[in-house]
């Protein structure tokens, strides 16, 4: 089973003291050509910081992202799920983790990048900055990276892996997985009785389950195997409509003891 998560805009600096990308090292090298064509893209709107700016819609407080963008090649890099920080990352809680649960989370765990397309857990990256909305020279994220990614995603489940959809929706847009052989996560609040989607809260109960999959490390075949796991969890995860399921954020939130979501984060009723 393969648990597909969106990226963060916010990173950690620095890597392991290896310095430099090695782009053969990334899993999926059937986007090598992809990935080398949007670097060469974000390089190239690089050398002009008010575009990239521009581009990637940044404010003067985050000038410094340019310099990141300038040096992606030659950077420390990180295993992907260390690198990435944010609402939905820091509550996994990967300086945690032991050498058994690295293995659960290379096998099991991808982040879907802008910029590298899909990469699992422990493939090793530099801080960057783009987004699923930026704009490079010749032609959008969307038309560049569907077809690729929805490509290795539908060789992914012909190969008899599942796919659990944990990313937003515009991230979706890079790349749909084919069903069936996936779901789609929506999470959502079932403190007043009645299911609202969420936001903020959204991002922290797709992480907090996460970092639960990576303590316990089950042995998932498939989607009724996932259910019943999360079922013995105390976790309420459920099918919704068809290639859907919900996950109600008190199941995991209140467990975490970092609170309960209010109907202020709601963005409207699950219907």
């Amino acid at each position: 089973m393969l648990f597909l998560l969106p990226p963060s805009e916010t990173k950690l600096d620095g890597g392991s003291g290896t310095s430099g990308l090695d782009p053969a090292s990334l899993s999926f090298p059937q986007l090598s050509e992809v990935r080398r064509d949007v670097t060469d893209r974000l390089l190239a709107l690089s050398s002009d910081r008010a575009a990239m700016m521009s581009g990637l819609k940044l404010g003067p407080r985050l000038a410094d992202e340019v310099d990141r963008n300038r040096t992606v090649e030659f950077s420390p890099t990180m295993p992907a799920l260390a690198r990435y920080t944010g609402v939905l990352f820091d509550p996994v809680g990967v300086d945690e983790l032991d050498e058994p649960g690295w293995r659960w989370a290379h096998q099991h765990i991808a982040v879907h990048s802008a910029l590298f397309g899909l990469v699992r857990a422990g493939d090793h990256i530099p801080a960057y900055r783009l987004s699923h909305d930026s704009r490079l020279p010749a032609g959008s994220l969307r038309s560049t990276w569907s077809a690729s990614v929805a490509s290795v995603l539908a060789e992914v489940v012909d190969s008899g892996e599942f796919v659990v959809d944990l990313r937003s929706e515009g991230y979706v847009t890079l790349g749909p997985a084919p069903r069936p052989g996936s779901v789609f996560v929506r999470v959502v609040s079932d403190a007043s009785g009645r299911r609202r989607a969420l936001n903020h809260f959204n991002k922290k109960s797709k992480g907090l389950l996460v970092r639960r999959l990576l303590r316990e490390r089950p042995e998932l075949a498939g989607l009724d195997d996932l259910l019943a796991w999360a079922r013995r969890g105390g976790i309420v995860l459920e099918p919704s409509t068809e290639g859907e399921l919900v996950l109600v954020s008190e199941s995991l939130l209140g467990a975490s003891g970092l609170g309960a979501p209010d109907q202020t984060t709601g963005t409207g009723p699950i219907r």
